[in-house]
């Protein structure tokens, strides 16, 4: 059972006036929430719009809220590896061509 936004009473939930006041009972509209593979691909390009996205859909549409939070959350994870990637990288380069870093700052 719903209540009336008016008086409070307890009404029928198909009802669209109250039967106690008269009042009309406007219904809240259906927000769709079907996720959506455009919203992950938003969070995965702009990190922290994701990050906002999420936060403020969680509660009120959280199949979209997911996609796009786990969209962000795979970008930065990736971002952090590939860093670390060239990282290693860079240095296995320089001890590959016999530059090292303590010859490198003599030069």
């Amino acid at each position: 059972m719903a209540f009336c936004r008016n008086c409070g009473q307890e009404i029928p939930n198909e009802a669209t006036v109250c039967v106690h006041c008269g009042v009309a009972q406007n219904p809240q509209p259906q927000t769709v929430d079907n996720g959506g593979f455009l919203w992950g691909l938003l969070g995965w390009f702009v990190p922290i719009v994701g990050l906002i996205l999420y936060l403020v859909w969680m509660d009120t549409k959280p199949k979209t809220a997911k996609a796009v939070g786990i969209g962000a959350l795979a970008s930065v994870i990736v971002g952090i590896i590939l860093c670390v990637i060239i990282f290693i990288f860079g240095f296995w380069l320089l001890g590959m061509t016999g530059i090292g870093l303590i010859n490198y700052a003599l030069y």
